[in-house]
């Protein structure tokens, strides 16, 4: 008899339980800290000491650009300067923005003057003997400028003639690239 009773209390036990919301076994926990920063306005960009300036190159023969492709000739130095930029920025990265101008095969500017396809325009970080930048890719492209004081800097670049194909004819060159910049 009272191992039926113990057997009957144990299986309403186990019945009452069943019916009970589940426990939930302890698990491991973790927080996920999410931070930002929202800066009040970007820097203004300046080429040259102008707001969006114009880089002028050199006259170049058709003969200079017509030796090989990939020559390269008239390399002009410019700055593009960051200024007023919000004071709690410390550095900033460029970017080239995707463009009909960029091509995508050679990294360079294509030209939309009347000298042609078969001439384009690179642009070089670091002035006349820096590196080559590809505006398709970004490859090479300006990073961590630092903002001295938190609110300008200054990115030494050139942009030089580029030979695409051996028949460059005479005529103007004209492009232009879009630029964007992230700031840290």
């Amino acid at each position: 008899m009272t191992k039926t009773l113990l057997s009957t209390a144990f299986v309403a036990v186990l019945g009452a339980v069943a019916f009970l919301p589940a426990a939930h076994a302890a698990a491991n926990t973790g927080t996920i800290n999410i931070t930002g920063k929202v800066v009040a306005d970007t820097c203004q960009l300046n080429v040259n000491g102008t707001q969006n300036g114009t880089v002028t190159l050199p006259t170049v023969t058709t003969a200079t650009l017509n030796t090989s492709v990939g020559t390269v000739a008239g390399a002009t130095a410019f700055n593009l300067t960051l200024t007023s930029c919000d004071t709690s920025a410390t550095s900033a990265s460029l970017n080239f923005s995707t463009g009909a101008n960029n091509d995508v095969a050679t990294g360079n500017l294509k030209n939309t003057g009347t000298a042609g396809t078969n001439v384009e325009v690179q642009l070089l970080n670091g002035g006349t003997t820096g590196t080559a930048i590809n505006v398709a890719s970004n490859a090479n492209a300006p990073a961590n400028i630092a903002l001295t004081s938190g609110s300008s800097g200054t990115i030494a670049m050139a942009a030089q003639y580029y030979t695409k194909a051996t028949t460059v004819v005479a005529g103007t060159v004209s492009t232009n690239a879009t630029v964007t910049f992230s700031y840290q």
